[in-house]
């Protein structure tokens, strides 16, 4: 009861309008406990579809105090994951090819993550096994961030073949904290890659049924291995363990990802 009431205080992100899709019609609601999405999906084609080319994520967020490169880093961390996963069943081809599907997200929204917040979480986390209790201890209920994003997956003639609104925020047991403004955005990243690479490759809503159990190819890449494809060195390489020591000292991400190995 107490961890089902700490997964429920988490900041709620409101869904993005589908400003930069060729078309929001006939979406439907979908989306899990801590996620708020919509979708589109044409099975039938996307099943189909043998290569993709990923559009780098842009972002429409205007100005909300974020500077370039944290912004950065969390679209590129948004490509790279979702390379990876869709690798697991297409070919990955550069952009100036042309392929099956091209897909292309957006970043409408992120909510700033409380430096002084997360600072206070990681202290108390530190502290707590310091002291070996051998319980969680959740995050400080305030200051949570969240990462609101669109995308969709256009065929060779342009038509939609499967798009995604998706929101979700940081809640006090899953989310690491992070002393960045984008540190919970940059966490969430992966969820939202996850969610809608799966779309892609079962050809299905993503939030029904079990969870995904993630490929030994995909497990290799977030550990800082080589990608599959060739396309997906754009992104740099993930993080690997120095990332994973990182996320649990909680310092900001761009302390050890480098981010694309092509300047976006």
């Amino acid at each position: 009861m107490v961890l089902f009431s700490c997964l429920a205080a988490c900041t709620s992100v409101p869904l993005p309008k589908g400003t930069s899709l060729s078309s929001d019609a006939g979406m439907s609601a979908s989306g899990g406990t801590l996620t708020k999405a919509k979708l589109r999906l044409d099975s039938t084609p996307v099943l189909a579809a043998r290569t993709v080319r990923i559009v780098p994520t842009s972002t429409q967020i205007g100005g909300h105090g974020f500077n370039a490169q944290d912004l950065a880093l969390v679209s590129n961390a948004i490509d790279r994951a979702i390379c990876t996963n869709l690798s697991d069943r297409f070919q990955i081809v550069p952009p100036n090819q042309p392929a099956d599907l091209a897909i292309h997200a957006t970043v409408t929204d992120i909510v700033a993550t409380n430096r002084t917040a997360a600072a206070g979480s990681i202290a108390v986390s530190l502290g707590a096994s310091v002291a070996d209790l051998g319980v969680p201890v959740p995050r400080l209920p305030i200051g949570l961030g969240g990462l609101a994003i669109e995308a969709e997956a256009l065929d060779k003639d342009g038509l939609q073949r499967a798009a995604m609104l998706w929101s979700r925020g940081a809640n006090m047991i899953t989310t690491k904290a992070r002393v960045s403004t984008v540190g919970d955005a940059y966490s969430l990243s992966s969820a939202f890659a996850a969610d809608f690479s799966r779309m892609l490759v079962k050809g299905k809503d993503p939030f029904k049924g079990l969870p995904a159990i993630p490929s030994m190819q995909s497990l290799r890449v977030s550990l800082g291995g080589k990608p599959k494809y060739d396309a997906c060195k754009a992104f740099g390489r993930a993080p690997g363990i120095p990332g994973i020591v990182a996320a649990r000292f909680g310092l900001p991400p761009t302390w050890t990802d480098k981010g694309a190995a092509i300047p976006r």
